[in-house]
């Protein structure tokens, strides 16, 4: 799939986005003989590219990077390339209902394309927040990607254990990190607010529950605005503060929530957001409608786009859920076993 794709002039599925959840759609669209189409924006804007290692890999009892399994998966996704193609970069331009399917309009080398399909699996994924210093999110990039600093505790909670860990950010989910990452026995806690008032716009009980419970493990609070990192050669989270204080400890954990969630594809399209930014979907992952008259038909959001726990196998699980729904309910596939079809 290297080089130059000839475009279907319809497909089975279209999947947006090419991170885990994305290209094990595609992948296993081509084992079911599903003709399906991968637009990715590119493997950097993935939130798993940076992740140096991840534990919860099954056959990996060593751990792999996010950037070596993406380059699994799409080797994978080579070996069903008779039914499945992949574009990267992509900027995908609109995204609209079309009869009984569905119209992706996208740019690529300079040249816009419309595709069709009759399902829709979208795989955009979520978008950290990071940290600003100096105006750019940049200068904790090298820390983060050496896994000094964590941005996940499902994912990296276990490593914490007898660190000093410093928590960035300032509002009630930071806080919610910061107490919630004792589960895994640090030795201290300290909470980074980068210039911010902690919990600043929460009130009532849960501003009293979060206090208490700060005081309750000894969490520092320090309010200072950030201006710089140190410490990387010592594998240390060194922080420089803008009035010219500095701390180190040995782990950083970024907590500041989402900076896009991707919502608006699927809410052109009716789909429901909940009220954190995520898509509603049902158990097979259909997007939900808007107007709550259920499943749209065809529509399918994956991974972290929607509502649930954010961890890769669970993609692997959405993926899997919505192409096999796809293809017993939605599709007329070329070669589909006469038992499956509608």
């Amino acid at each position: 799939m290297a080089g130059f794709v000839r475009l279907r002039p319809r497909y089975d599925l279209i999947v947006l986005g090419g991170g885990h959840a994305g290209l094990q759609a595609g992948y296993k669209a081509g084992l079911l003989h599903q003709s399906a189409l991968i637009l990715d924006r590119g493997a950097k804007y993935g939130r798993s590219y940076y992740a140096p290692q991840m534990a919860n890999i099954p056959g990996f009892p060593e751990g792999i990077s996010g950037h070596k399994l993406l380059d699994l998966q799409l080797a994978q996704v080579r070996k069903v390339s008779e039914w499945t193609s992949y574009l990267a970069p992509v900027t995908v331009q609109k995204v609209e209902k079309d009869g009984d399917g569905f119209s992706v309009t996208f740019e690529r080398l300079r040249t816009t394309q419309t595709v069709r399909g009759r399902a829709l699996v979208l795989a955009m994924g979520v978008v950290d927040r990071i940290p600003e210093v100096q105006g750019s999110i940049q200068p904790i990039f090298p820390w983060a990607n050496q896994g000094i600093v964590d941005f996940c505790i499902l994912c990296d909670g276990h490593k914490l254990t007898g660190k000093s860990v410093a928590v960035i950010g300032s509002g009630s989910f930071a806080v919610h990190s910061a107490l919630d990452l004792f589960h895994f026995h640090p030795s201290s806690v300290t909470l980074l607010s980068h210039g911010r008032t902690a919990l600043e716009g929460v009130e009532g009980a849960e501003r009293e529950e979060l206090e208490k419970g700060l005081q309750a493990h000894a969490v520092r609070v320090l309010p200072q605005e950030i201006a710089g990192f140190s410490g990387i050669r010592e594998r240390r989270f060194g922080v420089t503060f803008r009035d010219g204080a500095q701390e180190t400890f040995d782990m950083g954990f970024s907590a500041m929530g989402w900076y896009s969630t991707h919502s608006e594809v699927p809410a052109s399209l009716g789909g429901q957001v909940t009220s954190e930014g995520y898509v509603a979907t049902d158990d097979d992952c259909r997007v939900l409608a808007s107007d709550g008259s259920g499943p749209i038909p065809g529509l399918y959001a994956v991974g972290d786009l929607r509502d649930g726990w954010k961890q890769v196998p669970e993609a692997w699980a959405t993926a899997e859920r919505a192409v096999i729904h796809a293809f017993a309910f939605y599709l007329e596939p070329e070669e589909a076993p006469k038992a499956l079809e509608p």
